[in-house]
């Protein structure tokens, strides 16, 4: 079973900073290599790293040859099939036009923010939402201090946060595309949805 119809896209701006003032985040490379692992694990359409900085968008580049092209490739092949996911776009626009391209459809948005409470949308609903395929849909994800709340409130969906055991709520991005990700598309008991 695929997810080609699922996206994530990883936001680089508008996000806020730890004074919630709006800024663009950088690019961190160790996002590029694990998120993209999470991408490919569950078979999803594609990763976009979303950042309107040139500058970002020529790391990405080179991180990209390097492993693609260069000698990370020839060093480690199996780095490559997820980093083919990949795309760099200046803004979500970009990416959700890339999306429409490809299917004809434009996509849900599907938000995420650890500290946002007005979600619309919890894991159970959200799991037979996406199992309908009746749409291609983009799963965004915050870096810095997360999305702005005028990026959540543009989704068509914002989905329940992940609440930990205790008052500390701050995971890295990666770990919570991961959780999220296993939440919705991974099966109970580490089996596959179809077992």
């Amino acid at each position: 079973m695929n997810n080609y119809h699922i996206y994530i896209g990883l936001v680089h701006y508008p996000v806020y900073n730890k004074h919630k003032e709006v800024v663009i985040s950088a690019v961190a490379t160790i996002n590029l290599h694990d998120i993209a692992r999470l991408a490919k694990t569950y078979e999803l359409g594609g990763y976009f790293i979303i950042n309107p900085l040139e500058d970002q968008h020529a790391l990405v580049q080179r991180f990209l040859a390097h492993w693609l092209k260069g000698y990370g490739g020839k060093y480690n092949p199996r780095r490559k099939p997820p980093l083919y996911l990949i795309h760099c776009v200046y803004g979500l626009e970009d990416a959700i036009s890339f999306i429409r391209d490809k299917w004809n459809k434009t996509p849900q948005t599907i938000a995420t923010s650890a500290c946002y409470d007005n979600y619309n949308l919890d894991y159970a609903q959200a799991r037979l939402l996406l199992r309908e395929k009746k749409s291609p849909f983009l799963i965004l994800f915050g870096t810095a201090w997360g999305l702005t709340e005028d990026l959540i409130s543009q989704s068509n969906y914002v989905l329940k946060p992940i609440y930990g055991m205790g008052s500390y709520n701050h995971l890295s991005v990666r770990t919570a595309a991961a959780i999220i990700l296993d939440r919705l598309l991974g099966g109970e008991n580490g089996c596959h949805p179809d077992d």
